[in-house]
């Protein structure tokens, strides 16, 4: 973008004569009823992702609306604009297959129209990475705001939200001790109205990391949906936007590695989803300005030094409307304020530092716990690595069983999600407690797009005996709504030819969690022979068409957030003609 053109003459459709394309654009734009007097001022962009398919965005509209009068409040001009609209349980076959082809849109359309900043309206999982990472490359003033979560519901008499207690409650259906008119009347009241899900599942672990990065104000990750904290919070972002286009403030700005570095930290200190890791490492992927590259091994030992500190589902037992009555974010930070770093810059032209002087003195609640007293001790979320995960695997160890994080066990393979509902309530199936369920090919490439189907079930058959937890093992991922001793996003994974592609049924596999290993217990040489032999196997490849194909042939492990690598910053891809 120039420094110096702005506004309605920016990005001008190219016919050659930009006077004409001016007077052109002009015309159409004043076919909607604006004046000369309005569209002389700087233009504020609004990513609209609103749609009857996305219920947790249902307030997109009444949002939209108070960052409109926010920007006016400051004296430009906000125009609203579609993207894709993503919801977790509306996207075939998973909204993460559909993340990077939302954040090309998104990066696309804030590069193709004359807007001198954008506020990003979205809430859903993987809405707001996919924001995060189209803003970053297309590195124009940008603000995100979040719908806000929803509220809780009750089930005889007992709070319930989604999605913790969906999973909670199907288990309990599946162990017989729910039946389907039990299951009816909860399913009436999960959702009780419009907004993310209520639990620090991965919309509020977005929403809390985006805050921590500083591309949000303070105070904006908790607000509920139907609040109207949450409208106030809209029509600052507005405002705000104004600003970050007269200051350009760009987000390459905001989002350094310190900034990562908080985030990672508001992560550990949440409990926050697995998902989060793999959106942060393809939100890291777009910046050119973090030097060293930010990896998986990053996030471990940040965790190590970081306390789990909320009392939320599923590490804990509270939901996001209570993490928001104490205070939300802004406690947070300032509890782990000796953590973090403090100088990073904000959205807001201030630094973290300087917007946590401002607070307001805390008051008692909780919901957040002190330094000195937290809900669990460190490494809230852990990185493994063994002959299993050569190039890494992740576990949510706050929603672990503890006596299954050091564990050896016989591998009970699945060999496709197919494969694993056909036979995993069969009752000749050969598995005891003490068996790792172990589900291949779900992986980035496998499936393709990486399905929240690391939860492997429980087998009824155990199930119904009171089993709970078992160790179990994917290349996928889980939903940050779950609990439970799950290894997830193990690179490479099976589809590409990862250690995981040759476990077979009853081959020994240990778990660590304190070694962060995770081990195939065979020789070398056994693997290595395994390999090999798995290549010759394997049918040659039909070249597919569409995204489908582009996603199978450019989409990188997760641990380089399976993002596209010819979107990464330092893409050093081949030349083509005209390039």
């Amino acid at each position: 973008m120039s420094a110096t053109i702005t506004g309605l003459r920016s990005r001008l459709t190219s016919y050659g004569d930009d006077e004409f394309s001016l007077f052109l654009r002009k015309a159409f734009i004043k076919g909607a009823g604006y004046t000369d007097d309005a569209l002389d001022r700087s233009i504020i962009g609004i990513v609209d992702t609103s749609s009857e398919f996305n219920p947790c965005h249902g307030n997109v509209p009444a949002l939209i609306e108070a960052v409109k009068r926010g920007v006016l409040l400051a004296g430009a001009l906000p125009i609203a604009f579609p993207t894709i609209s993503l919801h977790e349980s509306f996207a075939y076959p998973t909204s993460m297959f559909l993340r990077n082809l939302m954040a090309m849109d998104t990066e696309e359309l804030i590069n193709a129209q004359p807007v001198d900043a954008v506020v990003l309206v979205g809430g859903c999982d993987k809405t707001v990475p996919a924001q995060l990472m189209a803003c970053l490359s297309a590195n124009i003033p940008a603000i995100q705001l979040v719908t806000g979560p929803m509220l809780t519901g009750s089930y005889n008499g007992v709070r319930v939200g989604a999605c913790t207690d969906c999973r909670r409650l199907w288990a309990q259906y599946r162990a017989g001790e729910l039946d389907i008119e039990d299951l009816a009347r909860a399913n009436d009241e999960l959702v009780p109205g419009v907004g993310t899900c209520g639990v620090m599942g991965t919309a509020s672990t977005m929403a809390c990391l985006t805050e921590a990065l500083g591309i949000m104000p303070l105070g904006s990750a908790t607000p509920p949906a139907v609040s109207a904290a949450r409208v106030r919070v809209a029509e600052r972002a507005g405002q705000l936007a104004v600003h970050a286009a007269k200051e350009k403030i760009t987000p390459a700005q905001v989002i350094t590695r310190e900034s990562l570095e908080n985030a990672v930290t508001v992560l550990h200190a949440i409990g926050g989803s697995t998902n989060a890791i793999v959106h942060l490492l393809a939100i890291a992927g777009r910046m050119s300005n973090v030097q060293p590259e930010f990896r998986l091994d990053d996030i471990d030992a940040i965790g190590r030094k970081t306390p789990l500190l909320v009392d939320l589902k599923p590490s804990g037992a509270a939901y996001m409307e209570d993490f928001h009555r104490a205070g939300g974010m802004p406690v947070l930070l300032k509890e782990l304020a000796p953590l973090l770093h403090l100088n990073v810059r904000t959205i807001t032209g201030r630094t973290l530092g300087e917007e946590l002087d401002a607070l307001p003195p805390p008051f008692p609640q909780q919901i957040v716990r002190p330094l000195k007293d937290p809900l669990f001790p460190a490494s809230a979320l852990v990185v493994l690595r063994g002959n299993l995960a050569p190039d890494g695997a992740v576990l949510k160890q706050s929603a672990a069983t503890p006596a299954l994080l050091k564990h050896t066990g016989p591998a009970v393979v699945f060999s496709s999600p197919f494969d694993m509902a056909k036979r995993i309530d069969a009752d000749e199936l050969d598995v005891s407690p003490d068996s790792v369920l172990v589900l291949l090919n779900i992986g980035p490439v496998g499936n393709p797009g990486m399905p929240e189907a690391g939860l492997i079930p429980i087998p009824k058959k155990l199930a119904a005996r009171g089993v709970k937890d078992m160790v179990r093992i994917s290349d996928g991922r889980m939903s940050g709504t779950a609990q439970g001793t799950v290894v997830l996003h193990v690179a490479p994974e099976a589809a590409v030819g990862g250690p995981l592609a040759i476990v077979r049924d009853g081959d020994l596999v240990q778990l660590d969690v304190n070694a962060r290993s995770i081990e195939l217990l065979l020789p070398p040489e056994e693997i290595e022979r395994r390999l090999e032999a798995w290549k010759t196997q394997q049918p040659k490849k039909k070249r597919e068409r569409g995204y489908r194909g582009l996603y199978k042939r450019t989409v990188m492990q997760s641990d380089s957030g399976a993002d596209f690598d010819f979107l990464r910053a330092n893409y050093e891809g081949a030349e083509g003609p005209g390039e």
